[in-house]
């Protein structure tokens, strides 16, 4: 049962009240004048005195506790696990999305499953482990135990699977481009110190032919070396959209001309409608990523069939260039891999060709700053098309940009 609230008098009030009644006492005023006076004096000062507040009625702390952690974590990016002892007992949305909702009130040890997870329970305070393969099999995982108080730890999850992708592939793109710049350079040496030691031992013919093989390798390289900082060039600027309005129909036209005149006119056929097909872009790098297509068209395609290049507006209010080749074709299981950099269906025939297996990388690279759409589609035995939609510009817009 609770207590009534009283009200209290002020002591400094109180030490006053007496030392006024006995100055007055001295002073030889009646002692039933002073009493009189004093009582009014103490009343007046119970009278004023406030109330004291209610007192507040009792919160559980640690459900306070709960609620305001649960408030903080839940709308956060990064995952976090709240841990009673072993037990979780809070699990924010991100955390939830990776491992499950069903891991809140389960073990740690059962729901994170891992034995690199589960030894992160037994390290010191602040240690952090990675796991690979933690919520999937080519996922990185980085995990962290901090100390909360005597029973409670909060556990960080940093996914690293995007970061350990880019390394794989970067150090995938340096060993590659390593090995196809270290095959025609080991060439050009061999040949050149044949040449050398040979001295005047070497016949003419046989002079000719590795001075020919030498220029050949040496002219490979230099393509390499010429696609990398082509590459590189259109992945810096992939983020900076073109402007320039340029009629694809003519700049079609042009660059197929002047491959006519050098594989021949029966090489390469094109077909573009009368009306301007305007888009906004970059033209130098259009104009490469037709020839890079043309060219692997050439390679790859039957010699004695003409590779088609067509430019025609579509339904979607695009304007869509497609080149043809009537080749062998390329199996399903290859489609989806051929704007990987160095990738090659048939490796020794593409370089025997002189191709660097970049040419569809920088393509891909040149389709994205545009904002078009690219999409292969092959027959084995029939050959392949590549088609890439671009946006295709208004007359009203054509004029903002030109």
């Amino acid at each position: 049962m609770r207590m009534p609230i009283l009200r209290t008098f002020p002591l400094p009030g109180l030490a006053l009240l007496l030392i006024a009644a006995a100055g007055m006492l001295i002073a030889g005023i009646d002692w039933w004048l002073i009493l009189a006076i004093a009582v009014i004096w103490a009343g007046s000062l119970w009278l004023t005195q406030p109330e004291p507040e209610a007192e507040a009625p009792r919160v559980d702390a640690v459900s306070v506790s709960r609620d305001a952690v649960k408030e903080v974590i839940e709308p956060l990016g990064q995952p976090l696990l709240l841990l009673d002892g072993t037990r979780i007992v809070m699990a924010n949305a991100a955390a939830r999305a990776a491992l499950g909702a069903h891991i809140v009130d389960q073990d740690a040890r059962i729901a994170l499953r891992h034995p690199e997870a589960m030894r992160l329970l037994d390290l010191p305070d602040d240690s952090t482990v990675n796991i690979a393969g933690f919520t999937g099999t080519r996922t990185l995982w980085e995990l962290t135990r901090r100390r909360i108080d005597q029973r409670r730890w909060l556990i960080e999850l940093i996914d690293r699977t995007a970061e350990a992708d880019v390394s794989r592939a970067h150090t995938d793109f340096v060993a590659n481009a390593s090995h196809e710049l270290r095959t025609p350079l080991a060439s050009v040496i061999g040949y050149l110190e044949t040449l050398g030691d040979g001295g005047d031992k070497v016949d003419a013919e046989t002079r000719l032919r590795f001075i020919s093989i030498a220029k050949r390798e040496a002219e490979r390289m230099l393509s390499l070396v010429e696609d990398l900082m082509s590459l590189s060039h259109v992945e810096a600027e992939k983020h900076d959209q073109p402007s320039d309005r340029i009629d694809l129909r003519n700049l079609a036209g042009r660059v197929v001309a002047e491959i006519a005149t050098v594989r021949g006119k029966d090489r390469v056929q094109i077909s573009v409608p009368d009306e301007e097909l305007a888009v906004a872009g970059d033209p130098g790098q259009l104009e490469q990523l037709l020839r890079n297509l043309v060219d692997n068209a050439l390679k790859y395609g039957d010699d004695s069939m003409p590779v088609e290049v067509q430019v025609c507006a579509d339904d979607s209010k695009g304007v869509t260039l497609a080149v043809t080749d009537k080749g062998p074709g390329i199996a399903p299981e290859h489609l989806p891999h051929l704007t990987r950099r160095f990738y090659r269906t048939d490796p020794g025939r593409s370089r025997a060709s002189g191709g660097t297996g970049l040419g569809l990388a920088i393509v891909k690279h040149i389709v994205e700053r545009h904002r078009a759409d690219m999409a292969i589609s092959s027959v084995v035995g029939e050959g392949t098309t590549i088609r890439v939609t671009f946006p295709r510009i208004s007359d009203e817009i054509a004029s903002d940009v030109s």
